[in-house]
């Protein structure tokens, strides 16, 4: 060892399981142990090490050893958090709560909806359980895709899970089975719907029972919107007060509120020929008729996306209204955030419709938030939502080719107003300002078939629009600038300011232009503005302008104002 080159460090913690800083380092062993030992004694820290440090010449790698340890100096190791091992449900009653029957419906989906059922009706028809054990495979499957996850999060095998989950359906099975054939469960059709709620209102399983009414009594519809509508239905037939109205729409609740968090329950209802930017658009005034109706009817642009309800939704609206059935509205507004999170298109093949759909459906969410969502996953949903706009296949295809500069300019600020995110505002406004720097939008602009001041009002109102436009100054200042030396370019090539100084018109008529030009009113600020500004202050300035002024108040009253807003943007 010797010949390399050897120092010594000296390391504290602050608190117990903290971690290490280094706090001094030295090349005098003694040294680096006293001001370890100093430290300890002073009480400031948790800990202190000293370690050696040799170099290896060979290698310019350091090989530490620690030579000193005091105080606090090992790491506290968390506790393993021990997984509770207990399967999720352990009796045939688990099988009825709601987080069982959403993994039943997820497990067998596909023999589900070849049958047209719900897994409400699976769990309370005696016919349906039997087909689905006669199936073999599709039960079978069902078991072991939810047993093989299990058995991973629950350090299990998998095949000890597998006779665990069986065991729990054959023994529900075996229930409700033998609860048909004793032939206690109730005939809605034939009982009543509202007598039969309340003579098992007061029944341990009460729940259980009158659901088997329901799924009975929906059985023979042939599709989705028939089963909704003898749900509805039911719903008007129940208990008018008390604990057995409140039990018979508590079972109601449950298979309607399957049918509608269904791929293809929902698009019975609201229209199968919708696109997805219909669907969701139907999907939110379906769950809030009346905050978003009173929205349509000041809001055109609402309503211009929202397609119109059929008979069957629209019953369904009044009550999904009403206080009854909230956990149907959940399953509809968890369908539209998990919609409008996902890759499909709104609108596909119409990209300007997406921008007008994805508007819409923004304005009509946030009015009805709180009652069907809440405000921050709408935000978060149309953030998700906004990044696919601003892709650049997306920009190609809505700008198209046949648009003019000024037109892609137009768009683009379209498109800047209607992304949320500050990340997405961001890319929308390089589009811009990319489409507004290009060489293309001066010449069009110079070079134009309009007059100069038709150019100069359109280029002011695109300026006015890009500080509207919700970009960070940062982005929109280099926008607007650019805009302006553009305006001023026009105003140049055709000597604007000039002309209308020697027009014949009286002093006070040439001040009041002057001073829209200077103010951004009918021009952009910048070079043009800025022109204008020096044309009106010698205008101001001139005997003839104030006694043309002293003979029209009103004329005079509009020139304070202008002159008020030039010195404030001074």
């Amino acid at each position: 060892m010797q010949g390399h080159q050897v120092h010594y460090e000296v390391f504290s913690r602050r608190a117990p399981g903290g971690g290490w800083t280094l706090d001094q380092a030295t090349e005098n062993r003694a040294q680096a142990i006293a001001n370890a030992q100093e430290m300890m004694k002073e009480g400031k820290v948790a800990g202190v090490r000293v370690t050696k440090e040799t170099l290896d010449p060979e290698t310019r790698e350091f090989q530490s050893v620690t030579i000193l340890n005091l105080g606090s100096t090992e790491t506290v190791k968390k506790k393993k958090v021990v997984e509770n091992q207990d399967p999720l449900c352990v009796s045939p009653q688990d099988l009825y709560t709601v987080h069982a029957r959403e993994r039943i419906g997820r497990l067998l989906e596909g023999w589900l909806e070849r049958k047209g059922a719900t897994p409400f009706e699976l769990l309370h028809r005696a016919d349906l359980v039997e087909e689905l054990e006669a199936s073999g495979t599709d039960l079978q499957h069902a078991i072991q895709k939810v047993a093989i996850p299990e058995a991973q999060a629950r350090d299990m095998t998998v095949h000890e899970l597998i006779r665990t989950f069986s065991s729990l359906v054959e023994r529900a099975i075996d229930r409700l089975l033998k609860d048909f054939r004793k032939g206690g469960m109730p005939d809605i059709d034939k009982e009543g719907f509202a007598r039969a709620a309340e003579r098992v209102s007061k029944d341990p399983e009460r729940a259980y029972l009158l659901g088997a009414g329901v799924a009975a009594s929906i059985a023979p519809a042939k599709t989705w919107s028939e089963k909704i509508s003898r749900l509805l239905d039911l719903a008007d037939a129940a208990p008018v007060t008390g604990p057995p109205r409140g039990l018979a729409l508590q079972v109601i609740e449950q298979p309607l509120a399957e049918i509608l968090g269904s791929k293809t329950g929902l698009d019975y209802v609201i229209g199968k020929d919708l696109d997805l930017g219909g669907q969701l658009a139907a999907m939110t005034r379906l769950a809030a008729c009346d905050a978003i109706d009173a929205l349509m009817r000041i809001e055109p642009s609402v309503a211009k996306v929202m397609p119109p309800l059929s008979e069957a939704a629209t019953r369904l609206s009044k009550w999904l209204a009403a206080e009854d059935f909230e956990s149907v509205r959940a399953a509809i507004a968890r369908r539209v955030v998990r919609e409008l999170n996902g890759p499909r298109r709104l609108r596909p093949g119409d990209a300007t419709g997406e921008i007008e759909v994805m508007r819409g459906l923004a304005m009509a969410l946030t009015a009805a938030a709180g009652a069907l969502l809440p405000l921050d996953d709408i935000q978060n949903a149309f953030i998700q939502r906004s990044r696919m706009l601003v892709t650049g296949d997306f920009v190609e295809v809505y700008l198209g080719r046949e648009r003019s500069a000024r037109e892609e300019a137009e768009a683009l600020m379209w498109l800047v107003e209607n992304v949320i995110g500050g990340a997405n505002k961001r890319q929308a406004g390089r589009y811009l300002g990319a489409g507004i720097a290009a060489l293309r939008f001066e010449k069009e602009f110079r070079n134009g078939p309009q007059t100069a001041a038709v150019k100069l009002q359109i280029l002011a109102a695109l300026q006015r629009s890009v500080g509207r436009s919700g970009l960070v100054a940062e982005d929109y200042g280099p926008i607007q600038a650019k805009i302006g030396d553009v305006g001023g370019m026009v105003e140049a090539d055709a000597r604007l300011v000039q002309t209308l100084a020697r027009t014949p018109a009286s002093p006070s008529q040439k001040l009041l232009l002057m001073l829209r030009l200077a103010v951004g009113e009918v021009a952009p600020l910048g070079p043009a503005a800025d022109r204008a500004k020096h044309e009106a202050f010698k205008l101001v300035r001139q005997d003839d302008t104030r006694a043309d002024l002293i003979e029209q108040p009103e004329c005079m009253g509009k020139v304070r104002e202008l002159l008020g807003v030039l010195g404030h943007a001074a």
